[in-house]
């Protein structure tokens, strides 16, 4: 008898961690459940926060599936941590690989992370004329990895993004109004009211000059051979362009000089001659 007894209790063992796995079983799977349910709440709350900062259709899908993905595995994890598997030593191997992996891609994924975050701030958009990365000039596109800027000579240039995101970046494209500097000198026996009076004229004419703020003259430097000053003025962006105004204002300004007999001096350079 107790030899049969003792041929069974290998298989009562069995039975005994059946029963108990069950239960546990049953609950993994309830959190699994619960966990796609989290996913996809995450996925559409995601999408419409984004949706309703208007960020682009692509870099909203992404980011709602990334959480999506996000709760997904950290309630995978919670599943088979409730059946006893051995989650740390799985996590851990999952690390020393992705640390390898990272560690081997690193410029490429600080690019796209770069580029993600540049797609969801959209510091600039394509045909905006910046300064970003060093580089001036048109963006031409918008990537994970890289951005395309159509430099001022023509020249096509792929900036990393990284190097895009972590310098300051300066976009033309999106004020209303830039002002302008533009420094003028004038004769030392100039009436200086009458050349900051013939500047404020052109000023005032120019299509494209905003009066408010209202153009303003400063002379503030003696020059070797000019007494030196600037005309500041804002340009409306919408009604002008920057080179385009200035060009014209420059060439306005020696048109009005030469009207009111106005000098701009050449750079004077008085010469000593010893003889014996």
């Amino acid at each position: 008898m107790d030899e049969l007894f003792s041929q069974f209790t290998p298989f009562q063992a069995v039975i005994n961690q059946i029963v108990e796995f069950i239960p546990k079983l049953i609950v993994a799977v309830i959190i699994f459940l619960l966990t796609l349910l989290a996913a996809r709440l995450a996925y559409k709350l995601v999408g419409k926060a984004l949706s309703a900062r208007k960020v682009d259709h692509e870099v909203t899908l992404l980011l709602a599936r990334v959480s999506q993905i996000t709760v997904l595995v950290l309630g995978v994890i919670w599943s088979l941590a409730t059946v006893d598997f051995n989650v740390t030593g799985f996590v851990a191997g999952l690390g020393i690989v992705g640390f390898t992996v990272g560690f081997a891609l690193k410029d490429i994924a600080e690019n796209f992370v770069a580029g993600v975050l540049l797609l969801v701030q959209q510091p600039f958009d394509i045909g905006d004329s910046v300064n970003a990365g060093g580089f001036t000039g048109t963006v031409t596109s918008i990537e994970i990895r890289s951005t395309t800027i159509r430099t001022l000579d023509g020249l096509l240039v792929l900036v990393p993004n990284a190097q895009v995101y972590s310098n300051p970046i300066t976009n033309y494209s999106k004020v209303d109004k830039r002002r302008v500097s533009l420094d003028v000198g004038v004769s030392y026996d100039t009436d200086l009211d009458a050349a900051t009076a013939a500047m404020l004229e052109v000023a005032h004419q120019m299509p494209g000059i905003r009066n408010d703020p209202a153009p303003q003259v400063v002379f503030k430097e003696f020059g070797d051979s000019s007494i030196n000053g600037t005309l500041y003025f804002w340009i409306d962006m919408d009604e002008a362009g920057y080179m385009d105004t200035l060009d014209a204002t420059v060439k306005s300004i020696k048109l009005a000089f030469e009207r009111e007999n106005i000098e701009i001096p050449y750079p004077v350079r008085t010469i000593y001659s010893v003889s014996n």
